[in-house]
């Protein structure tokens, strides 16, 4: 029995000695800066950088060399805290918030047909490109407001998307869940927006939607430096083309598919610190 108990307490000590020895050999050092900045970050965990969560995000720029500021719900102070961890400078970035290129709501949008089905964008899209006639518009099922992970969506009496600028971080997760890209991302300085996506011909898209652009160009000749028309859409060329003037024209568009921002809300977010 003695020898068994010796046996049984050598063994266990040459395996003990081994693990021992094994950790100290094998350990992989974790460089303190990741932990320092992952606690900085939201742990949102919403992929909007395009890495794996905020810990990977914040593995790869110690470790990889990531671009700083690419955080989304980050603001000014988290990035130039992670900014000094890391001995760079962070240059200021306008922050960015999602808009909706449609005013094709319930009341002004004809539907081809009455789908039954699961209540997704991306599921009725793949019948027949969705329910509405204009096949461009927004579909009204809240994928985007489900996407978001910070309730800065919902989908208002109308069925369109409404945006609260002010809790928007600017991830992008709603943009890439609308299948009709109807969402996208702009900076709360920009002063102008399209508010559809439309190419279809003007004639059918009128009858499609009452608030769709039809292509005839008049804020095109109101602002040249900034608005083009492709494919019977009005397109903004250059964002920091507009003047106080021009915009002041855009009024004259006859379905109101192109006009501004709302300015006061604009200086309002860029106050809180892109």
């Amino acid at each position: 029995m003695l020898m068994a108990i010796i046996i049984m307490g050598g063994v266990a000590f040459f395996f003990s000695t081994v693990l021992v020895i094994a950790d100290k050999k094998l350990r992989v050092e974790v460089d303190p800066r990741i932990e320092e900045i992952a606690a900085l970050l939201p742990q949102a965990n919403c992929g909007g950088c395009g890495f794996p969560g905020c810990k990977g995000y914040a593995t790869a720029i110690v470790m990889n060399g990531a671009p700083l500021g690419k955080c989304a719900p980050s603001g000014a102070e988290v990035n130039e805290a992670i900014g000094r961890i890391m001995g760079v400078e962070v240059s200021e970035r306008v922050r960015r918030v999602v808009r909706v290129h449609c005013r094709g709501a319930e009341s002004v949008a004809a539907r081809k047909a009455l789908y039954v089905g699961i209540p997704s964008c991306q599921a009725v899209s793949m019948v027949q490109s969705g329910d509405k006639l204009c096949d461009w518009g927004c579909l009204g099922y809240g994928d985007c407001a489900k996407a978001c992970p910070f309730g800065g969506i919902t989908l208002g009496e109308n069925g369109l998307p409404q945006v609260n600028e002010e809790v928007c971080t600017g991830c992008g997760l709603c943009v890439a869940s609308c299948p009709k890209k109807i969402l996208q991302l702009h900076g709360v300085d920009e002063r102008v927006i399209v508010a559809c996506r439309s190419e279809d011909p003007p004639k059918q898209a009128k009858t499609s939607c009452a608030n769709a652009c039809i292509g005839c160009g008049i804020c095109a000749r109101a602002c040249p430096e900034a608005v083009e028309v492709k494919n019977h859409l009005a397109c903004v060329k250059d964002p920091g083309g507009f003047n106080d003037e021009c915009i002041a024209k855009l009024e004259k568009c006859p379905t109101g598919a192109i006009g501004p921002i709302d300015q006061g809300k604009a200086e309002a977010l860029r106050a809180e610190g892109a």
